[in-house]
């Protein structure tokens, strides 16, 4: 029997993830989209808009157990994985990692993972302590990971945003005394999606979106940490 040829996208309700769904499903070659998220209501009006193609899986990934049965799912072994995309929002450690290990063994040469990590990853970041430092994970891990998956001829790429208009956005505005409160150069998801794929089909193992964002990260490699996040205090009026 013929394996499908599938793309899986977590946190695929909304923002970025809602951007991929969007561009995969225009993408040739590709039999089943399946989209994961806890809100199953927004998943089946994404299923209603891109139609049958559209495979849903209403899964709250903060549980391993979840993640461990989605991949023992049987029908995962009639398809060939040509895209995992980890958008995980609050579990940008173990579920990233979980996705990985599920999904690797279903994929061969050509296929692509894409995991999120942030502009945040670049430099500690007082007051986003926690976000930054797991964002870093997310990069190095996948960044690493693409070396030791080369021999399959599978790509891993972090992708690096800077600020998105996205609800993550809308829900991190928060009354407190010290807060972020300066979102410089914010973008909209299609953008960086659209780029993130494009770079990671190139065999990319780091995509950034803006010149912007480029700069930080140059800069963020030249200077140090200390002085990094004095800049980033004195950026967000905190200093």
């Amino acid at each position: 029997m013929k394996k499908k040829n599938i793309a899986i996208v977590t946190g695929a309700s909304s923002g970025l993830g809602k951007e991929f769904v969007k561009l995969l499903s225009a993408k040739k070659g590709l039999d089943e989209i399946w989209i994961i998220s806890r809100n199953e209501e927004k998943l089946k009006k994404i299923q209603k808009r891109y139609g049958e193609k559209i495979v849903v899986y209403p899964m709250d990934l903060s549980s391993l157990e979840n993640i461990k049965a989605f991949g023992e799912n049987p029908s995962l072994k009639n398809c060939n994985i040509r895209y995992l995309i980890n958008n995980m929002i609050d579990l940008n450690i173990s579920g990233v990692v979980a996705m990985g290990l599920v999904c690797i063994p279903h994929m061969k040469k050509g296929s692509h993972i894409l995991n999120i990590a942030s502009q945040a990853s670049f430099q500690p970041l007082p007051y986003q302590n926690i976000y930054s430092s797991t964002k870093a994970f997310v990069r190095n891990y996948t960044r690493a990971l693409n070396v030791e998956l080369r021999e399959k001829g599978i790509t891993a790429t972090a992708v690096c945003p800077g600020w998105m208009k996205t609800g993550l956005y809308d829900r991190g505005i928060i009354d407190a005394k010290k807060a972020t409160t300066n979102f410089t150069n914010m973008v909209t998801p299609d953008v960086v999606a659209k780029k993130a794929l494009t770079d990671a089909e190139h065999g990319k193992d780091m995509s950034v979106y803006s010149t912007y964002v480029k700069t930080c990260h140059t800069i963020a490699k030249l200077l140090p940490q200390k002085t990094m996040m004095k800049l980033w205090l004195i950026q967000q009026r905190l200093l």
